[in-house]
Parts: structure tokens; sequence; C-alpha cells
């Protein structure tokens, strides 16, 4: 049988750089394969080559296993590809029916919506995956799992034969990418092939059945996933070995806690919370959904002014009725969504990394502009932010180093406490681990206390020194990474559903 879609040493160059050097990647019908690579590597250029957006500048393109001269977004629509990006394209002010029912209205050409027929069109494609959302809620409501189901399902509706999803688990907990998993799975008994592109080697290994690996515009290794492990994926992805080892904490926590919290509420989100975080120590935090997790944080960083309860600085009692007390007091946030939340994008990095430290580089009307160039270029130094220099767009820039300039920003401003909250999702696995080592540094070097929020239990175990398990707005358990290992943390969250 033929490949549903086969890339025949395809090339593809922008300004003379080349994004694809002699690719060649096939998909068979009913296959789940996984596309993995480091941002930059390549796979958004073979999604666009795929779904007919780019057209290679050499090799060629194979449909069914016919020559296909120049592959269009129509043509590829016509030959069951379909595409969902991680912005998952839909029409947030309309209700999840009508996001469904869509194209087959435009298709038909109709001049009047029949209602009831939008509704057994959206049912219909909900069951098929075995999913239940309300049609009426408009789609923007949606947590960001829903909205990825709606998705999807539209893109069956279309007939899809295969199934292109780009970095689908971005922003998913894990209890969502199980579901999202699972949904995959469902579609290939369907008969329908997944290309599934992604960085996180637990998910490739997890649902794939076979693997492409690309790297600097190269496909590096081709095979099933039985012949991977995290450690070759990994290895191939970046070229190298990124072992690490537990955070061991610092030797000593003498003198009063850099952080100290005791009976700290937020009404309708936290419950009493009491922790206490050293000079040096970097503190885990993991959840299910509705745990608390990211009150706490915005509550320690000034943003839910309501809260009650006692916070203590170095043996100091302080007042965080705002962001400017949580800054005054040496408290940093990395929120969840550096894009939306943490970032100017269309401002230069060094902006964004001075933003909240103007007074350092001013004299209080204007800004020494040789000052502020010398910190950014030091900042972007420290953190080996790859850039062409400090006046590029940050939305330019990949999502690690995006983090990283969130995290040089709140460096700059003489932070004692950081709080990261998902500090390295949407990152490759390259930035990831080099973020870690930037953070694990300026705690052992720089007494740096952290409070790490994540999803990810097997990053909270390999960078910090505890890890404490919160449910229902209350911390419930923790482990010690020296003796406790993921299946400890998953075992507890599971019993926690």
């Amino acid at each position: 049988m033929p490949a549903l879609i086969e890339l025949d040493h395809v090339s593809k160059r922008f300004a003379g750089i080349k994004a694809l050097d002699d690719v060649s990647l096939s998909v068979a019908p009913g296959e789940i394969h996984c596309l993995a690579g480091e941002n930059g590597s390549g796979k958004s250029t073979i999604i666009k080559v795929m779904s007919g957006v780019y057209r290679p500048d050499g090799g060629m393109v194979r449909v069914d296993g016919q020559p296909v001269a120049h592959m269009t977004p129509a043509s590829s629509v016509a030959a069951g590809i379909q595409v969902i990006y991680q912005d998952l394209s839909l029409f947030g002010n309309l209700s999840v029916a009508e996001n469904l029912a869509m194209n087959k209205v435009l298709k038909d050409g109709r001049r009047a919506v029949r209602w009831s027929e939008t509704r057994r069109l959206a049912r219909t494609a909900l069951d098929r995956l075995g999913v239940d959302l309300p049609l009426d809620v408009d789609v923007e409501t949606l947590p960001t799992a829903g909205r990825q189901l709606v998705a999807i399902a539209r893109a069956l509706l279309a007939e899809a034969r295969l199934l292109i999803m780009d970095e689908p688990t971005t922003a998913l907990t894990r209890n969502e990418v199980e579901r999202l998993l699972e949904v995959t799975r469902t579609i290939q008994r369907d008969g329908i092939a997944v290309l599934f592109v992604s960085h996180k080697m637990r998910e490739m290994l997890e649902i794939s059945e076979r693997l492409t690996v690309m790297r600097n515009g190269r496909v590096v290794v081709e095979g099933p996933i039985t012949d991977f492990t995290e450690a070759s994926i990994t290895r191939h992805m970046t070229g190298r070995d990124l072992g690490s080892d537990p955070y061991p904490g610092p030797t000593a926590t003498a003198g009063p806690p850099r952080l100290a919290v005791k009976g700290l509420t937020v009404p309708g989100a936290v419950a009493g919370v009491d922790l206490t975080l050293h000079p040096g120590e970097i503190l885990g935090l993991c959840g299910l959904i509705g745990a608390g997790r990211t009150e706490l944080a915005l509550a320690l960083f000034g943003m839910r002014p309501d809260h009650t309860g006692m916070v203590e600085i170095d043996g100091q009692a302080v007042t965080l009725g705002s962001v400017a007390d949580a800054i005054r007091h040496g408290i940093a946030y990395v929120p969840e969504d550096r894009l939306s939340e943490g970032l100017f994008l269309s401002q230069s990095v060094a902006r964004n990394m001075l933003a909240s430290s103007l007074d350092a580089v001013s004299n209080g009307v204007t800004v020494d502009r040789g000052k502020a160039a010398e910190t950014a270029d030091a900042m972007i130094a420290a953190m080996q932010i790859a850039t062409r220099d400090r006046d590029t767009p940050v939305g330019n820039l990949s999502g690690g180093n995006q983090q990283r300039v969130v995290i040089a920003r709140w460096l700059l401003t003489k932070a004692r406490i950081l709080i990261l909250n998902g500090p390295t999702v949407g990152v490759d696995v390259g930035s990831k681990a080099e973020i870690h080592r930037v953070i694990r540094d300026l705690a052992r070097t720089q007494g740096l206390a952290v409070l790490m929020i994540s999803d990810d239990v097997p990053e909270l175990l390999g960078n910090c020194n505890a890890v404490a398990l919160m449910h229902r707005g209350r911390l419930v358990e923790r482990f010690d990474p020296k003796t406790a290992g993921e299946d400890d943390v998953s075992d507890a969250l599971r019993r926690l559903r």
C-alpha cells in the first residue's frame, strides 16, 4: 500500500538559508507517526509543505503514491490532509456547534442556517470522539483541552485522512494529555493517520508507532518507536546527552527562612497554606486542576489582595496588597502563559528585560541608553539568549529564549524569591535543560529561593530539593526527590482524582 503522503528528498530555502535539507518522510494510512525536533529544526516547515502553504525548492511530494507538482492548501484539504495548529484557528465568539458546522454550511452555500442540522452535525462529530461538550457555549469559554477537541472534531467532519497535530499538548495538564492521547487512538481506529509533532519524549514513546527526528533542517534518524528511549531521542534531537542529577538544595539553612507563609487563604481557592522556603531552596508544587497552585502564586505576587494570613520575608512580616508591594520585597513571578502575560512581543529583547528595572538605568526622568544597552547585553550573555542583538523583537525568538528573557527581567530587579509557574511550557528539550541549569545555578550560587509550579513531575523531581502536592487549596503531601520517584508522585495524584 502506498504512503498516504510522502516527501521525497525535499528541500526548502528562505533567503538563502536551508530550512529543509534533502528531507524524506512518509506517513502510512492509519499510522500514528511522531515528528520530533527542537525549535528551528524544520518541523513547522514540513507541516506547511504537506499542507500546501510552502512549495518545495527541490524534491517531490506524493499523495497516495502519485506525484503532486504543486500542492496548494485547497488540494491538500481535498486529499484529506488537515492541520491543527497550536492556535487551533477557532472562532472564539461562536458556539461549539457553530464552529463544528461552519465548513459544512459554507461548502453547501446555504443562505439560511438550519440550526437543528448544525447541532446534529456537531453532536455526531463529538460522539465520534467519545467526548461530551456543551454545544451552545462560546468556544472561547472552554479550557484549552476542550478547544483542542473542537478542532479535532471539526477536522474529522472535513473527512480527514491525515490529521497533523502541531505541538498539541503544550498547554495541557497531564490528565488532559492522557485524554488527548486516548482520542488520538480513537481516531486511528477509524483508519485515520496522525502526524504528532512534538518535542515531549514521554508522549512520543506513549502514542507513536514510528518516529522521525529532525535537527537543523535534516532528518537525523527514523524508525519504529520501539528502537528509541527518552535518552536516545534527546541525544538525536540535541546532538548531546542532557543528564541531570537531583538538586540537593543548600547544605545549611541557618537563619530565618527567606519566605514563610502561615495560614495563607484565598477565598474559594487556597485554604490555610503553611510553607517555608530558605535561600538556595527550590520547592516544587504540583497538583490537579483547581488545586489552587496558581492562586497561591498570585497571592504571593500581590495579584490576589483579598488573601489573608501571614507572609514573612527574611523574618519580617510583609503586606502583599499589590504587584508593586511584591516587587519591592524582592518577589518575582514568571507566569505560565508568557505570550499573553509575560512579554511585550513587538518590543525588543532589551526593552522586555528592562521593563521592571528602569529605575536602575535612569535618573528618574530619562533612560541612560548606554547603561541600558550594557545591562541588556550582559544579561543576554549571562542567560545565553540566542538573538542577533538586543533590539530584536522578542516575538521573533524561540519559546525557550523567550522564557529566558522573562526570567532575566526579574533577575534584574534583584529578586530574592522567584515563583515559576510552568517554567518550561512549550519549550524544546535542549532549551528546557538550559533553563533548568540557570535556575539551579542561581539558587546554588546566589541564594535565590524558588517556588517551581509544574505539571511535569520529572521536571520537579529533577530540579527541586522538595516537592509538595496541593489539593483543594491545601498542601497535603511532601516528597523528597532523593527517595521518591515519578511513580510515587503520580500515584498520589491519581488517588486525589
